[in-house]
Protein backbone atom coordinates (compact mmCIF):
# COMPACT_ATOMS: atom_id res chain seq x y z
CA UNK A 1 0.00 0.00 0.00
CA UNK A 2 1.50 3.19 -0.90
CA UNK A 3 1.58 6.35 2.13
CA UNK A 4 -1.39 7.83 1.35
CA UNK A 5 -3.92 6.99 3.78
CA UNK A 6 -7.98 7.58 3.18
CA UNK A 7 -10.69 7.07 6.54
CA UNK A 8 -12.40 3.67 4.98
CA UNK A 9 -9.22 1.77 6.17
CA UNK A 10 -10.53 1.12 9.81
CA UNK A 11 -11.60 -2.08 10.39
CA UNK A 12 -9.66 -3.63 7.46
CA UNK A 13 -8.35 -6.35 8.02
CA UNK A 14 -4.36 -6.69 7.49
CA UNK A 15 -1.57 -8.94 7.58
CA UNK A 16 1.74 -8.05 7.97
CA UNK A 17 4.94 -10.35 7.97
CA UNK A 18 2.25 -13.57 8.05
CA UNK A 19 0.48 -12.02 11.30
CA UNK A 20 -2.60 -10.43 10.70
CA UNK A 21 -4.58 -7.56 12.54
CA UNK A 22 -7.38 -4.81 12.28
CA UNK A 23 -6.65 -1.60 11.60
CA UNK A 24 -7.72 1.41 14.45
CA UNK A 25 -6.08 3.72 13.80
CA UNK A 26 -4.84 5.90 10.40
CA UNK A 27 -3.14 9.34 10.40
CA UNK A 28 -0.27 11.49 11.93
CA UNK A 29 1.55 10.05 15.14
CA UNK A 30 3.66 13.24 16.59
CA UNK A 31 6.73 13.88 16.45
CA UNK A 32 7.42 11.54 13.88
CA UNK A 33 6.19 12.76 10.99
CA UNK A 34 4.09 11.08 7.97
CA UNK A 35 1.31 8.60 7.73
CA UNK A 36 0.81 6.02 10.57
CA UNK A 37 -1.73 3.01 10.54
CA UNK A 38 -2.71 2.01 14.17
CA UNK A 39 -3.37 -1.62 14.56
CA UNK A 40 -4.49 -4.66 16.90
CA UNK A 41 -2.86 -7.85 16.36
CA UNK A 42 -5.09 -10.74 16.87
CA UNK A 43 -1.79 -12.35 18.43
CA UNK A 44 -1.22 -9.30 21.32
CA UNK A 45 2.00 -10.62 22.03
CA UNK A 46 2.79 -8.97 18.78
CA UNK A 47 2.16 -5.90 20.07
CA UNK A 48 3.93 -3.07 22.08
CA UNK A 49 1.32 -0.95 23.51
CA UNK A 50 -2.34 -0.21 24.22
CA UNK A 51 -3.21 2.15 21.60
CA UNK A 52 -1.26 5.01 23.25
CA UNK A 53 2.00 7.35 22.52
CA UNK A 54 3.91 9.36 24.80
CA UNK A 55 0.18 10.15 26.84
CA UNK A 56 -2.00 10.79 23.96
CA UNK A 57 -4.77 7.57 23.48
CA UNK A 58 -4.56 7.28 19.25
CA UNK A 59 -7.33 3.92 19.98
CA UNK A 60 -7.50 1.41 22.04
CA UNK A 61 -7.04 -2.27 22.41
CA UNK A 62 -8.23 -5.32 23.97
CA UNK A 63 -4.79 -6.23 25.70
CA UNK A 64 -2.49 -4.43 26.95
CA UNK A 65 -0.12 -4.69 24.45
CA UNK A 66 -2.15 -5.77 21.37
CA UNK A 67 -1.30 -2.31 19.83
CA UNK A 68 1.25 -1.14 17.04
CA UNK A 69 1.87 1.83 15.09
CA UNK A 70 2.91 0.49 11.71
CA UNK A 71 3.85 2.77 8.36
CA UNK A 72 1.39 1.89 5.87
CA UNK A 73 3.38 0.52 2.71
CA UNK A 74 4.81 -2.35 5.02
CA UNK A 75 1.03 -3.40 5.34
CA UNK A 76 -0.69 -6.72 3.29
CA UNK A 77 -4.63 -5.37 2.36
CA UNK A 78 -4.95 -8.72 0.51
CA UNK A 79 -7.03 -9.17 -2.58
CA UNK A 80 -10.76 -9.12 -3.25
CA UNK A 81 -12.65 -11.90 -3.66
CA UNK A 82 -13.45 -11.94 -7.46
CA UNK A 83 -9.83 -10.73 -8.21
CA UNK A 84 -8.54 -13.76 -6.22
CA UNK A 85 -11.07 -15.74 -8.28
CA UNK A 86 -9.47 -14.46 -11.48
CA UNK A 87 -6.17 -15.31 -10.32
CA UNK A 88 -6.28 -18.83 -9.58
CA UNK A 89 -9.14 -20.10 -12.16
CA UNK A 90 -9.33 -18.22 -14.97
CA UNK A 91 -6.44 -18.81 -17.87
CA UNK A 92 -5.66 -15.78 -20.37
CA UNK A 93 -5.82 -16.95 -23.92
CA UNK A 94 -2.21 -18.72 -25.00
CA UNK A 95 -1.17 -20.71 -27.99
CA UNK A 96 -2.67 -23.95 -28.00
CA UNK A 97 0.57 -25.50 -28.46
CA UNK A 98 1.84 -24.53 -25.72
CA UNK A 99 -1.17 -26.34 -23.44
CA UNK A 100 -1.02 -29.82 -24.38
CA UNK A 101 1.62 -30.09 -21.72
CA UNK A 102 2.89 -29.56 -18.58
CA UNK A 103 5.13 -30.24 -16.27
CA UNK A 104 4.16 -29.92 -12.41
CA UNK A 105 6.41 -30.76 -9.51
CA UNK A 106 4.99 -33.22 -7.19
CA UNK A 107 7.69 -33.49 -3.76
CA UNK A 108 10.61 -32.90 -5.53
CA UNK A 109 10.08 -34.64 -8.64
CA UNK A 110 8.95 -33.44 -12.32
CA UNK A 111 5.61 -34.94 -13.67
CA UNK A 112 4.77 -34.29 -16.67
CA UNK A 113 1.25 -34.10 -17.49
CA UNK A 114 -1.03 -35.05 -20.54
CA UNK A 115 -4.63 -33.85 -20.80
CA UNK A 116 -4.39 -31.19 -17.86
CA UNK A 117 -5.17 -28.11 -19.58
CA UNK A 118 -8.59 -29.51 -20.57
CA UNK A 119 -9.08 -29.52 -16.46
CA UNK A 120 -7.68 -26.49 -16.47
CA UNK A 121 -10.60 -25.05 -18.83
CA UNK A 122 -13.01 -26.75 -16.72
CA UNK A 123 -12.54 -24.75 -13.93
CA UNK A 124 -11.75 -21.20 -15.58
CA UNK A 125 -15.47 -21.80 -16.30
CA UNK A 126 -16.76 -19.63 -13.36
CA UNK A 127 -20.17 -20.00 -13.79
CA UNK A 128 -19.72 -23.99 -13.34
CA UNK A 129 -17.86 -23.79 -10.62
CA UNK A 130 -19.06 -25.20 -6.97
CA UNK A 131 -16.56 -25.24 -4.92
CA UNK A 132 -13.64 -22.42 -4.66
CA UNK A 133 -10.53 -22.81 -2.50
CA UNK A 134 -8.37 -19.64 -2.06
CA UNK A 135 -5.71 -20.96 0.73
CA UNK A 136 -2.55 -18.76 0.97
CA UNK A 137 -4.28 -16.01 -1.56
CA UNK A 138 -4.72 -13.67 1.31
CA UNK A 139 -8.32 -12.94 0.45
CA UNK A 140 -9.17 -10.30 3.66
CA UNK A 141 -12.73 -9.22 2.60
CA UNK A 142 -14.88 -12.37 0.94
CA UNK A 143 -18.05 -13.80 1.61
CA UNK A 144 -19.59 -9.60 0.38
CA UNK A 145 -19.02 -11.63 -3.03
CA UNK A 146 -20.90 -14.82 -2.42
CA UNK A 147 -24.53 -13.91 -1.82
CA UNK A 148 -25.81 -17.48 -2.41
CA UNK A 149 -22.89 -18.91 0.16
CA UNK A 150 -23.88 -22.27 2.15
CA UNK A 151 -20.87 -23.46 3.11
CA UNK A 152 -17.74 -21.65 4.69
CA UNK A 153 -14.97 -22.91 5.83
CA UNK A 154 -12.33 -20.82 7.88
CA UNK A 155 -10.33 -23.39 9.64
CA UNK A 156 -6.67 -22.30 11.69
CA UNK A 157 -7.16 -18.18 9.94
CA UNK A 158 -6.56 -16.65 13.65
CA UNK A 159 -10.03 -15.20 12.98
CA UNK A 160 -11.67 -12.53 15.37
CA UNK A 161 -15.33 -11.79 14.97
CA UNK A 162 -15.43 -7.82 15.74
CA UNK A 163 -19.29 -7.04 14.24
CA UNK A 164 -22.84 -8.80 13.64
CA UNK A 165 -23.46 -9.94 9.68
CA UNK A 166 -26.33 -8.24 8.72
CA UNK A 167 -25.96 -8.23 5.11
CA UNK A 168 -23.49 -11.20 5.08
CA UNK A 169 -23.76 -14.97 5.38
CA UNK A 170 -27.57 -15.33 5.83
CA UNK A 171 -27.77 -18.04 3.31
CA UNK A 172 -24.65 -20.35 5.30
CA UNK A 173 -25.59 -23.55 6.12
CA UNK A 174 -22.09 -24.53 7.48
CA UNK A 175 -20.09 -22.83 8.88
CA UNK A 176 -16.29 -24.24 10.57
CA UNK A 177 -14.14 -21.76 13.20
CA UNK A 178 -12.09 -24.85 13.88
CA UNK A 179 -8.72 -23.92 15.35
CA UNK A 180 -9.17 -20.42 15.38
CA UNK A 181 -7.84 -19.63 19.21
CA UNK A 182 -9.38 -15.69 19.23
CA UNK A 183 -13.00 -16.78 19.05
CA UNK A 184 -14.43 -16.64 22.53
CA UNK A 185 -18.34 -16.68 24.15
CA UNK A 186 -19.03 -13.13 23.43
CA UNK A 187 -17.94 -13.35 19.31
CA UNK A 188 -20.46 -16.12 19.31
CA UNK A 189 -23.28 -14.04 20.21
CA UNK A 190 -22.27 -11.84 16.97
CA UNK A 191 -23.11 -14.63 14.94
CA UNK A 192 -25.87 -16.18 16.91
CA UNK A 193 -28.76 -14.75 14.67
CA UNK A 194 -27.65 -16.17 11.51
CA UNK A 195 -31.08 -17.45 10.40
CA UNK A 196 -29.74 -20.71 8.02
CA UNK A 197 -26.71 -21.75 10.22
CA UNK A 198 -27.32 -25.56 10.78
CA UNK A 199 -23.75 -27.28 11.54
CA UNK A 200 -21.33 -25.17 13.41
CA UNK A 201 -17.76 -26.73 14.15
CA UNK A 202 -16.05 -24.68 17.16
CA UNK A 203 -13.17 -28.17 17.39
CA UNK A 204 -10.07 -26.23 18.96
CA UNK A 205 -10.96 -22.92 20.12
CA UNK A 206 -10.35 -22.98 23.45
CA UNK A 207 -13.81 -22.03 24.37
CA UNK A 208 -15.05 -23.28 28.02
CA UNK A 209 -18.18 -21.79 28.80
CA UNK A 210 -21.24 -21.01 26.74
CA UNK A 211 -24.26 -19.04 28.14
CA UNK A 212 -27.80 -17.88 26.30
CA UNK A 213 -28.84 -14.71 29.04
CA UNK A 214 -32.22 -14.53 26.79
CA UNK A 215 -33.60 -17.69 27.89
CA UNK A 216 -34.33 -18.91 31.69
CA UNK A 217 -34.60 -22.12 33.60
CA UNK A 218 -36.71 -24.25 30.88
CA UNK A 219 -36.70 -21.81 27.93
CA UNK A 220 -35.54 -21.90 24.95
CA UNK A 221 -33.31 -19.10 23.28
CA UNK A 222 -33.85 -17.13 20.60
CA UNK A 223 -30.00 -17.61 19.59
CA UNK A 224 -29.09 -20.06 16.54
CA UNK A 225 -32.49 -20.99 15.85
CA UNK A 226 -31.72 -23.11 12.87
CA UNK A 227 -29.03 -24.75 14.90
CA UNK A 228 -28.93 -28.50 14.58
CA UNK A 229 -25.08 -30.37 14.97
CA UNK A 230 -22.88 -28.44 17.01
CA UNK A 231 -19.33 -29.71 17.10
CA UNK A 232 -17.13 -28.38 20.20
CA UNK A 233 -14.39 -31.52 20.33
CA UNK A 234 -10.71 -30.63 21.82
CA UNK A 235 -11.10 -27.78 24.29
CA UNK A 236 -11.68 -26.53 27.42
CA UNK A 237 -15.07 -27.63 28.50
CA UNK A 238 -15.26 -28.53 32.33
CA UNK A 239 -18.48 -27.61 33.91
CA UNK A 240 -21.47 -29.37 33.27
CA UNK A 241 -23.43 -25.91 33.35
CA UNK A 242 -22.11 -26.22 29.38
CA UNK A 243 -24.24 -28.67 28.68
CA UNK A 244 -26.96 -27.65 30.34
CA UNK A 245 -27.52 -24.31 28.27
CA UNK A 246 -27.16 -26.51 25.28
CA UNK A 247 -30.52 -27.70 26.04
CA UNK A 248 -32.08 -24.17 25.70
CA UNK A 249 -31.20 -24.53 21.79
CA UNK A 250 -34.37 -25.39 20.02
CA UNK A 251 -32.81 -27.21 17.09
CA UNK A 252 -29.87 -28.74 18.66
CA UNK A 253 -30.63 -32.85 17.28
CA UNK A 254 -26.35 -33.86 17.13
CA UNK A 255 -23.20 -32.86 19.44
CA UNK A 256 -19.99 -33.99 19.52
CA UNK A 257 -17.76 -32.43 22.74
CA UNK A 258 -14.47 -35.49 22.16
CA UNK A 259 -11.59 -34.67 24.34
CA UNK A 260 -12.77 -31.87 26.57
CA UNK A 261 -11.47 -32.39 30.80
CA UNK A 262 -15.43 -33.34 31.30
CA UNK A 263 -14.94 -36.35 28.80
CA UNK A 264 -11.48 -37.26 28.18
CA UNK A 265 -11.14 -39.40 30.20
CA UNK A 266 -11.72 -43.08 29.18
CA UNK A 267 -12.88 -44.34 32.66
CA UNK A 268 -15.15 -41.50 32.74
CA UNK A 269 -16.52 -41.86 29.10
CA UNK A 270 -19.56 -43.68 29.63
CA UNK A 271 -20.29 -41.52 32.72
CA UNK A 272 -19.91 -38.56 30.88
CA UNK A 273 -22.07 -39.76 27.96
CA UNK A 274 -25.20 -41.10 29.85
CA UNK A 275 -25.13 -37.25 31.84
CA UNK A 276 -24.98 -35.22 28.60
CA UNK A 277 -27.86 -36.97 27.49
CA UNK A 278 -29.90 -36.76 30.77
CA UNK A 279 -29.20 -33.14 30.25
CA UNK A 280 -29.77 -32.28 26.62
CA UNK A 281 -33.39 -33.91 26.08
CA UNK A 282 -33.71 -33.42 22.01
CA UNK A 283 -30.47 -34.80 21.74
CA UNK A 284 -30.83 -37.57 18.89
CA UNK A 285 -26.77 -38.14 18.22
CA UNK A 286 -23.74 -37.76 20.73
CA UNK A 287 -19.96 -38.04 19.34
CA UNK A 288 -21.75 -39.47 16.06
CA UNK A 289 -23.44 -42.76 18.08
CA UNK A 290 -27.17 -42.69 17.99
CA UNK A 291 -29.24 -42.55 21.19
CA UNK A 292 -31.37 -45.45 21.39
CA UNK A 293 -34.69 -44.67 23.48
CA UNK A 294 -33.49 -47.53 25.60
CA UNK A 295 -30.07 -45.54 26.49
CA UNK A 296 -31.63 -42.29 27.05
CA UNK A 297 -34.11 -44.40 29.39
CA UNK A 298 -31.50 -45.42 31.56
CA UNK A 299 -29.78 -42.40 30.97
CA UNK A 300 -32.14 -39.92 32.30
CA UNK A 301 -33.08 -42.85 35.03
CA UNK A 302 -30.05 -42.81 36.73
CA UNK A 303 -29.55 -39.13 36.55
CA UNK A 304 -32.86 -38.94 38.82
CA UNK A 305 -31.70 -41.53 41.38
CA UNK A 306 -28.20 -39.91 41.35
CA UNK A 307 -29.59 -36.40 42.22
CA UNK A 308 -32.59 -37.39 44.33
CA UNK A 309 -31.32 -36.86 47.94
CA UNK A 310 -30.11 -33.56 46.72
CA UNK A 311 -33.29 -32.72 44.97
CA UNK A 312 -35.28 -33.61 48.40
CA UNK A 313 -32.30 -31.54 50.33
CA UNK A 314 -33.67 -28.64 48.25
CA UNK A 315 -37.54 -28.69 48.73
CA UNK A 316 -38.39 -31.46 46.43
CA UNK A 317 -41.34 -33.19 46.82
CA UNK A 318 -43.46 -36.10 45.93
CA UNK A 319 -46.36 -34.32 44.71
CA UNK A 320 -45.95 -30.82 42.73
CA UNK A 321 -47.84 -28.83 44.51
CA UNK A 322 -45.86 -29.06 47.70
CA UNK A 323 -42.04 -28.73 45.32
CA UNK A 324 -39.93 -25.85 46.46
CA UNK A 325 -36.83 -26.15 45.15
CA UNK A 326 -34.07 -24.04 45.40
CA UNK A 327 -32.89 -21.67 42.82
CA UNK A 328 -29.41 -23.28 43.06
CA UNK A 329 -30.71 -27.01 42.50
CA UNK A 330 -32.77 -25.56 39.50
CA UNK A 331 -29.77 -24.50 37.97
CA UNK A 332 -28.06 -26.87 38.53
CA UNK A 333 -30.37 -29.64 37.19
CA UNK A 334 -32.64 -27.49 35.05
CA UNK A 335 -34.50 -30.48 33.80
CA UNK A 336 -35.08 -32.69 37.01
CA UNK A 337 -38.74 -31.18 37.63
CA UNK A 338 -39.18 -32.64 33.86
CA UNK A 339 -37.52 -36.15 34.59
CA UNK A 340 -39.86 -36.24 37.86
CA UNK A 341 -42.93 -35.51 35.65
CA UNK A 342 -42.02 -38.11 33.00
CA UNK A 343 -40.93 -41.01 35.63
CA UNK A 344 -42.12 -40.38 38.89
CA UNK A 345 -40.80 -38.69 41.53
CA UNK A 346 -38.09 -40.82 43.37
CA UNK A 347 -39.01 -43.16 45.69
CA UNK A 348 -37.49 -43.51 49.38
CA UNK A 349 -36.20 -46.51 48.83
CA UNK A 350 -34.38 -45.96 45.76
CA UNK A 351 -33.00 -42.54 48.10
CA UNK A 352 -31.41 -45.29 50.44
CA UNK A 353 -29.70 -47.85 48.50
CA UNK A 354 -28.63 -44.73 46.06
CA UNK A 355 -24.86 -45.45 44.97
CA UNK A 356 -22.81 -43.20 42.77
CA UNK A 357 -23.74 -42.25 39.63
CA UNK A 358 -22.84 -45.31 36.76
CA UNK A 359 -19.75 -46.37 39.00
CA UNK A 360 -17.35 -47.84 36.88
CA UNK A 361 -16.66 -50.66 39.55
CA UNK A 362 -20.35 -51.20 40.04
CA UNK A 363 -21.08 -55.04 40.56
CA UNK A 364 -24.23 -56.62 39.28
CA UNK A 365 -25.23 -59.45 40.74
CA UNK A 366 -26.84 -61.79 37.74
CA UNK A 367 -28.41 -65.23 37.60
CA UNK A 368 -27.29 -66.94 34.35
CA UNK A 369 -29.52 -69.46 32.31
CA UNK A 370 -29.50 -71.91 29.46
CA UNK A 371 -32.78 -71.73 27.44
CA UNK A 372 -31.36 -75.15 25.14
CA UNK A 373 -29.62 -76.82 28.39
CA UNK A 374 -31.79 -77.12 30.56
CA UNK A 375 -29.14 -79.61 32.37
CA UNK A 376 -27.48 -77.11 33.17
CA UNK A 377 -27.04 -76.26 36.81
CA UNK A 378 -28.41 -71.88 37.03
CA UNK A 379 -24.88 -70.42 37.72
CA UNK A 380 -25.05 -66.85 39.82
CA UNK A 381 -22.82 -64.22 38.93
CA UNK A 382 -21.13 -60.73 39.93
CA UNK A 383 -20.02 -58.61 36.67
CA UNK A 384 -18.97 -54.84 36.84
CA UNK A 385 -21.98 -52.95 34.87
CA UNK A 386 -19.04 -51.38 32.68
CA UNK A 387 -17.95 -54.99 31.06
CA UNK A 388 -18.92 -55.25 27.65
CA UNK A 389 -20.76 -58.11 25.70
CA UNK A 390 -17.72 -59.04 24.17
CA UNK A 391 -15.69 -59.64 27.69
CA UNK A 392 -19.03 -61.42 28.89
CA UNK A 393 -19.06 -64.07 26.21
CA UNK A 394 -15.34 -64.66 26.69
CA UNK A 395 -15.90 -65.32 30.05
CA UNK A 396 -18.98 -67.38 29.45
CA UNK A 397 -16.45 -69.59 26.92
CA UNK A 398 -14.31 -70.10 29.51
CA UNK A 399 -16.69 -71.31 31.77
CA UNK A 400 -18.79 -73.16 28.98
CA UNK A 401 -16.28 -74.87 26.74
CA UNK A 402 -17.95 -73.03 24.17
CA UNK A 403 -16.32 -70.93 21.32
CA UNK A 404 -17.21 -67.10 21.79
CA UNK A 405 -18.55 -67.35 18.10
CA UNK A 406 -21.22 -69.79 18.88
CA UNK A 407 -23.05 -67.57 22.04
CA UNK A 408 -26.07 -65.73 21.84
CA UNK A 409 -26.98 -63.59 24.79
CA UNK A 410 -30.07 -61.85 26.16
CA UNK A 411 -31.99 -61.21 29.35
CA UNK A 412 -34.52 -60.82 31.00
CA UNK A 413 -35.77 -58.70 34.06
CA UNK A 414 -38.44 -59.02 36.76
CA UNK A 415 -39.43 -55.33 36.09
CA UNK A 416 -40.29 -56.30 32.75
CA UNK A 417 -41.64 -59.98 32.54
CA UNK A 418 -41.95 -61.76 29.40
CA UNK A 419 -39.91 -59.67 27.70
CA UNK A 420 -36.51 -60.96 26.32
CA UNK A 421 -33.58 -58.13 25.42
CA UNK A 422 -31.13 -59.24 23.04
CA UNK A 423 -27.57 -58.04 23.79
CA UNK A 424 -26.77 -58.20 20.42
CA UNK A 425 -23.92 -55.43 19.98
CA UNK A 426 -20.42 -56.61 21.42
CA UNK A 427 -19.11 -53.33 21.86
CA UNK A 428 -21.39 -52.16 23.90
CA UNK A 429 -21.87 -52.83 28.48
CA UNK A 430 -24.48 -54.44 30.06
CA UNK A 431 -25.03 -50.55 31.87
CA UNK A 432 -26.23 -50.07 28.13
CA UNK A 433 -28.27 -52.60 27.59
CA UNK A 434 -29.76 -51.27 31.35
CA UNK A 435 -28.97 -54.79 32.83
CA UNK A 436 -29.65 -54.22 37.04
CA UNK A 437 -29.51 -56.14 39.87
CA UNK A 438 -31.18 -59.55 40.20
CA UNK A 439 -31.90 -59.89 36.16
CA UNK A 440 -31.11 -63.09 34.62
CA UNK A 441 -28.91 -63.53 31.30
CA UNK A 442 -30.17 -66.15 28.78
CA UNK A 443 -26.99 -67.70 27.02
CA UNK A 444 -27.35 -69.92 24.12
CA UNK A 445 -25.59 -71.59 21.40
Amino acid sequence: MSDTLTADVIGRRVEVNGEHATVRFAGVVPPVAGPWLGVEWDNPERGKHDGSHEGTVYFKCRHPTGGSFIRPNKVNFGTDFLTAIKNRYVLEDGPEEDRKEQIVTIGNKPVETIGFDSIMKQQSQLSKLQEVSLRNCAVLRCVAGCPGLEELYLESNNIFISERPTDVLQTVKLLDLSSNQLIDENQLYLIAHLPRLEQLILSDTGISSLHFPDAGIGCKTSMFPSLKYLVVNDNQISQWSFFNELEKLPSLRALSCLRNPLTKEDKEAETARLLIIASIGQLKTLNKCEILPEERRRAELDYRKAFGNEWKQAGGHKDPEKNRLSEEFLTAHPRYQFLCLKYGAPEDWELKTQQPLMLKNQLLTLKIKYPHQLDQKVLEKQLPGSMTIQKVKGLLSRLLKVPVSDLLLSYESPKKPGREIELENDLKSLQFYSVENGDCLLVRW
